[in-house]
């Protein structure tokens, strides 16, 4: 599945943002799903997952109570509702599918793929 994320820009901080994730294919409703960002000079790291259905969720400590993972598989699309960032949330933010041999509540990278275009969020002060 092709995956290209969009939504990004620059936000407050308190402020909110949503981010969306257009899937190429209607197989995109088998995959579970995850969002991951990147930060300059860092390594990419996990973000959030939702289940195929979307009745299953996790997300990293950092962002846990401010952001909420969703999904619309009518609309082949993930999205990620960022409220109250920080300027820590800065980041390139990627969509991914969950390799179909790997185990629900990973959080590494290397068990996603499908890895698409990123965009930017930039988070003021």
């Amino acid at each position: 599945v092709q995956l290209q994320a969009s939504g990004g820009g620059l936000v407050q901080a308190g402020g909110s943002l949503r981010l969306s994730c257009a899937a190429s294919e209607h197989t995109f409703s088998s995959y579970h799903m995850a969002w991951f960002r990147q930060a300059p000079g860092k390594e990419r790291e996990f973000v959030a997952a939702i289940s195929w259905s979307g009745g299953r969720t996790y997300y990293a400590d950092s962002v846990k109570g401010r952001f909420t993972i969703s999904r619309d598989n009518a609309k082949n699309t993930l999205y990620l509702q960022m409220n109250s960032p920080k300027p820590e949330d800065t980041a390139e933010y990627y969509c991914a599918s969950l390799l179909p041999t790997k185990n629900w509540g990973s959080q590494s990278r290397n068990d996603f793929g499908s890895w698409g275009q990123g965009t930017q969020v930039t988070v003021s002060s």
